[in-house]
């Protein structure tokens, strides 16, 4: 194609890209009220009602209409409807109208900023309407003779919702990233936003899987042979309206246009049946979409963890880095400067010699700048045997090996204590019945660590509107389930940490693994190996001291 084809879009990169836009702009305007033919006049007189360009003078809009017919976006016709006089004849007046080029140009260019502002939305009223679109087809396809109209608005009706719900959603989950991303700033807005949209992404899920389900139902229904006869007579009824071309008959062009029309209806027809149903080792676009938008919950619910953490007073890399540049700023000279960068981030100097303490004392009370020279700083007093072996260290033979004899019993003996407070802390919460939280009483320090990973637990694997969850540790050998109560009173659970408040519930605690409490490890900072594994105290502290020193 050559470069000329695309001289209807050199108006976005020149100085006055506004006024160009501005003028195409009233052109596409007047063809909308069926107005063809524009005169510089009413260009101007547009342009003065629209307020964006201000006072503008007439010769710079005729200039730009100028440069417009130019580049091809317009085509300017003399206008001799009100020549009266020779002078009129002889005066330059026109009249400019969109070409096919500058149309087509702008039609990009509007289709370009509304996909670029687009949100986008994920809609269940489009799979309600495939489904209806469906069950409609279905009737037709169990007709003898179906209408050939009826079976081309369905079809028809059918792309272009599914068309706009693959658009949607896609545009929907490109941009919820960036909203995400934008409400980040404003934590108060972003937390009335969240609400919003999870409760907006939950009505979706439920509507997808239910009505896509009864979609992969409905397409199961039609078989192959019944759609490739409706394809065929909607194929046939739009190639009757197919104009001729080139040297081809009038059968021929039909023929051929019932060939392509076949083709474009088949391929929709299977981006429709992958978009509801699986296939091994290809899931549905349906699927895929119901992940993400599962997905971005959790996203959201980590951003407001992110905004609670910043407002409760936590630190973070970012918060970091900006206190420290406030203290940068603070710096009152250099030498604090400097200070302040080798103890925020350990760097220091090059120091090639070691120096012992007076030396350092001395460079205390007399600093040495870095630009000194070798020759003109002070002298280094070095040790005979850095100067003789380049080492400090004396040559001999190797260090004797150390005994961790003691290491490995102090290391058994945590284990052991660690196994038995974990042990009693499992004994202690164990409940035999369902119990009211009130009713747990004094926690001590390890049992009141143990509940607060079993209530952690419990509240992350409880799902919106349920009243009841069950679940069970990592290890498999503790089942919590816990049960909202309706207008539940505060409770309070004393510890030696202070108290804990919080709604009553009802828990209840089962061991799952009766006697091996002793030995499993679900201490909040102990290792998983004890815990996985089952491996008893008294093994572990064998398998310790016989570990090679």
């Amino acid at each position: 194609m050559p470069a000329s084809a695309f001289s209807t879009f050199a108006h976005l990169t020149t100085q006055n890209v506004a006024l160009y836009r501005g003028v195409m702009g009233e052109f596409l305007a007047a063809k909308r009220r069926f107005v063809v033919h524009l005169r510089l006049e009413d260009v101007h007189d547009a342009l003065m009602r629209d307020g964006s360009f201000g006072q503008i003078a007439a010769e710079s809009v005729a200039d730009a209409l100028a440069q417009l017919v130019d580049w091809g976006n317009l085509r300017a016709d003399p206008d001799t409807s009100r020549v009266t006089t020779v002078e009129d004849f002889h005066r330059a007046r026109y009249l400019y109208q969109l070409t096919a080029a500058g149309e087509a140009a702008e039609r990009a260019l509007a289709v370009y900023d509304e996909q670029l502002g687009r949100r986008g939305a994920l809609q269940a009223v489009a799979l309600e309407d495939i489904a209806t679109q469906l069950q409609g087809l279905i009737v037709l396809a169990g007709e003898q003779t179906p209408d050939a109209a009826r079976v081309g608005l369905a079809l028809r009706d059918l792309s272009v919702r599914s068309t706009d719900l693959a658009e949607n959603a896609q545009a929907f989950m490109g941009s919820l990233r960036r909203t995400i991303d934008l409400y980040d700033a404003d934590a108060e807005a972003f937390r009335a936003y969240k609400d919003r949209l999870i409760d907006y992404l939950e009505r979706f899920i439920k509507d997808l899987v239910t009505i896509g389900g009864q979609i992969a139902a409905l397409l199961h229904e039609l078989p192959h042979e019944q759609v490739s006869r409706l394809i065929s007579i909607a194929a046939r009824r739009e190639a009757e309206d197919a104009a001729p071309g080139g040297d081809a008959g009038a059968e021929d062009h039909r023929e051929a246009a019932y060939l392509a029309g076949v083709a474009s209806w088949e391929e929709r027809w299977r981006g429709l049946r992958e978009w509801f149903l699986s296939e091994p080792g290809r899931p549905s676009q349906a699927k895929l979409l119901r992940s993400r938008a599962r997905q971005a919950i959790p996203d959201l619910l980590a951003v407001v963890a992110t905004l609670n953490e910043r407002r409760s007073g936590r630190s973070d890399r970012s918060a970091d880095f900006r206190t420290l540049a406030l203290w940068f700023a603070q710096a009152p000279d250099e030498a604090a400067l400097h200070r302040l960068w080798r103890s925020a981030f350990g760097l220091y100097g090059a120091r090639h010699l070691m120096l012992d303490r007076e030396t350092l004392a001395e460079r205390e009370e007399q600093p040495v700048p870095a630009s000194t020279p070798w020759a003109q700083a002070p002298s280094l007093r070095i040790s005979p045997r850095l100067r003789r072996t380049g080492s400090y260290e004396r040559r001999g033979g190797p260090s004797r090996i150390e005994s961790r004899e003691q290491g490995r019993r102090l290391l058994a003996q945590l284990l052991a204590r660690q196994s038995a407070q974990t042990a009693a802390a499992r004994a202690r919460l164990a409940t035999s019945r369902p119990t009211n939280l009130g009713e747990l009483g004094h926690l001590d320090e390890d049992a009141f660590d143990l509940f607060l990973a079993l209530l952690g637990d419990a509240l992350s694997a409880r799902r919106a509107g349920e009243r009841e969850v069950r679940t069970t540790t990592a290890d498999g050998t503790l089942e919590v389930r816990l049960t909202a109560l309706a207008d539940a009173p505060l409770v309070e659970i004393r510890t030696p940490a202070g108290v804990f408040r919080g709604p009553d519930h009802v828990i209840e605690i089962a061991d799952l693994m009766p006697g091996a409490g002793a030995h499993a490890d679900l201490m909040p900072g102990a290792g998983s190996d004890a815990a996985s594994t089952g491996a008893p105290a008294d093994d572990a502290q064998k398998a310790l001291e016989e570990a090679p020193a």
